[in-house]
């Protein structure tokens, strides 16, 4: 069976905002197979966001095991982060899955992946699936050259200039924020 993939997350902390947001398409070979899959979740009560790339069973599996993350270290995103990516690289079963989250707290950003990276991009910026690149090169030049944006309009943006690039991206956004 054909894999069900292809998506673009961006996440990004500006003027003290930290926003999340993705598109909604998931593809099965070159066919759009759903158009609005949601992508972004609220976690720990709304003090966490998290969003995920690649196949969505996976990606809820480990969304659910970071879920128990949090709890088990007080809601500390980092700390939660790395436990989760250690337990991904050395699980028989978790090892196995093929996903990649961004996770955000008040101040924090991270990406996480089954290599065992846990990473704090630059620029306070995080991207990941088909259309990242596309999504990132936007928020970084609105970061840059529109300062007065939101950190949410920056995301739905960005979002919107890699859907019309990507093929793997379209325009149906879930967009979260903190506070």
């Amino acid at each position: 069976m054909t894999k069900i993939h292809a998506t673009t997350v961006l996440g990004i902390i500006h003027n003290g905002q930290v926003s999340l947001g993705a598109d909604g398409q998931a593809t099965m070979g070159n066919t759009v197979a759903k158009s609005n899959v949601k992508k972004v979740r609220v976690l720990m009560g709304g003090k966490i966001l998290a969003g995920f790339a690649g196949s969505t069973a996976d990606a809820f599996t480990l969304i659910e095991r970071f879920e128990e993350k949090l709890g088990t270290y007080g809601g500390n995103l980092k700390r939660a982060a790395i436990e989760l990516a250690k337990d991904w690289r050395t699980d028989r079963y978790l090892r196995k899955l093929e996903a990649m989250l961004i996770v955000a707290a008040q101040g924090e950003l991270l990406i996480i992946s089954g290599t065992g990276d846990v990473i704090e991009p630059d620029n306070q910026i995080a991207a990941i699936g088909s259309g990242s690149m596309y999504a990132q090169s936007a928020a970084l030049a609105l970061q840059k050259h529109a300062p007065h944006l939101t950190a949410e309009e920056i995301v739905r943006e960005s979002l919107s200039i890699a859907a019309d690039i990507c093929i793997y991206t379209n325009h149906n956004f879930v967009i979260e924020k903190l506070g």
